[in-house]
């Protein structure tokens, strides 16, 4: 599966996925509990809890597991019960707005395998969050306050 943009150059790739699953797992559960679980309904929520969802760059050998607990999403170790894969790129394109999910997935440039409804459902999450420059400020502040010098 390649897409028609950058591709992570093979020598970090080789070395990136050799690292730990753990650590990249914990920053994109950090980043999904800031600018996706506020804006998750209680469907969503309900679908998600306790399901590991795996985020894999293919092009740079990263597989990041995560779950939705009461608290949020955190790190898994288990097996997925759905991964979505891509490359680096795509997953850039994605959030930028430049091409729709399911545009990537007829092209066979974004993969779903495993549960469907499940995969679908984290597609369609993610496709709603606002990833606006302003969006993700406003975002990154909430967890801090509005400080004030």
């Amino acid at each position: 599966m390649s897409g028609a943009g950058l591709q992570v150059p093979r020598p970090l790739a080789a070395v990136v996925s050799r690292l730990p699953q753990w650590p990249p797992s914990a920053v994109l559960a950090a980043g999904l509990n800031l600018l996706l679980l506020p804006l998750l309904g209680a469907e969503a929520r309900a679908l998600l809890r306790g399901r590991v969802v795996a985020i894999q760059v293919s092009d740079a050998g990263l597989d990041c597991r995560v779950r939705l607990v009461a608290i949020g999403f955190v790190p898994a170790r288990r097996q997925a019960d759905v991964a979505i894969r891509a490359t680096a790129d795509d997953y850039w394109r994605l959030a930028r707005r430049e091409e729709d999910p399911d545009t990537l997935f007829f092209a066979r440039r974004l993969g779903i395998e495993g549960d469907t409804e499940l995969g679908l459902a984290v597609k369609n999450a993610l496709d709603a969050v606002e990833w606006s420059p302003a969006a993700l400020f406003a975002a990154l502040r909430r967890p801090f306050g509005s400080r004030r010098a």
